[in-house]
């Protein structure tokens, strides 16, 4: 599968990541990302480079347009890697949305495709928890099992679980408002360093995404998916698939399952990965990754990093 020369992992960001002006410098240099917007534009009906580069913020930062905009960002960026002569990597990984532009890229699933499914699990997420009622929260400074247990007991009988394994020490949690208020309550009281409140429109990867992901099942069905041309990791639990039902499954379960991004890195780690790339603009993944693992961790995101991580692989 893999050869002892190619041991580099892509990793793909979803939502947080996006900004206005994301990508702009890069772009400068790169034909494919502008490029790689304007297929999207096609399929969406509007300018999708022009909100991401101009905003305002508050229409970048709608889940039904932030995941487009970010499938795009993350999709183009591998385009001028590619382009540029970068080499095709030995595994792929997305976080959350980020599993779709990674499947993209692996040649699984098309790209104009992607950008319709994304537009559409994006507004089935915002659809299925009205505005107020919903919320997520990170945790810092606690154990896995020390956030599942706070969980349990601030439940009180509402939906509440660990939603994004994201690091050693940094878990999101998500659930009823109610529900994740009394959690920061709970985890400060039992030491946790932080526990904030994040600024998201969805609370996503818990039950309360139940019904979208059943919606959601039926906009997959319609899709034409192909065995990965690189192996991709899964968030649901950090496993490979070849097979299309068995990738479509992945997804559906991934919008109410935890992001198990810990164990997805661990894991290409196990593999040997030596060099972990976050394909995307900023450095949200490598900042969580080099918590993670001993090893390389870079980014694209910019022409300089673009252009060392391009130096540091030969090319």
């Amino acid at each position: 599968m893999n050869d002892a020369n190619n041991r580099t992992a892509f990793v793909f960001p979803g939502q947080g990541s996006q900004s206005v002006g994301m990508l702009k410098a890069l772009a400068a240099h790169h034909a494919p990302i502008e490029e790689t917007f304007g297929e999207a534009s096609e399929v969406l009906g509007y300018d999708l480079w022009a909100l991401t580069q101009t905003g305002p913020e508050e229409a970048l930062n709608r889940t039904a347009v932030t995941q487009p905009a970010l499938l795009a960002a993350d999709v183009g960026c591998y385009r001028a890697w590619r382009a540029s002569g970068g080499t095709q990597p030995a595994w792929m990984a997305g976080h959350s949305l980020g599993e779709f532009a990674a499947l993209v890229c692996a040649e699984a699933l098309d790209y104009k495709e992607a950008v319709r499914l994304v537009a559409r699990r994006g507004e089935l997420m915002q659809a299925a928890v009205p505005e107020g009622e919903g919320a997520m929260a990170a945790i810092l400074g606690l154990t896995d099992e020390a956030v599942e247990s706070v969980c349990r007991d601030s439940a009180e009988g509402e939906i509440l679980a660990a939603a994004n394994y994201n690091a050693p020490g940094q878990i999101v949690i998500a659930g009823t408002k109610a529900a994740v208020d009394r959690a920061i309550l709970a985890a400060r009281a039992v030491g946790a360093r932080r526990a904030i409140v994040l600024a998201v429109s969805a609370p996503s990867h818990c039950g309360l995404m139940r019904q979208a992901a059943a919606e959601f099942s039926e906009a997959l069905a319609a899709i034409s998916f192909k065995s990965p041309a690189v192996p991709v990791v899964h968030n649901v639990d950090a496993a490979r698939r070849s097979d299309p039902g068995a990738m479509r499954e992945a997804l559906v379960k991934q919008l109410f399952s935890p992001v198990r991004w810990v164990e997805t890195i661990r894991r290409m780690g196990e593999w040997g990965a030596s060099r972990i790339v976050e394909c995307g603009p900023g450095k949200v993944l490598t900042g969580l990754n080099k918590r993670i693992v001993d090893v390389s961790c870079v980014a694209l995101g910019d022409p300089a990093d673009f252009g060392a991580a391009m130096a540091a692989s030969g090319n």
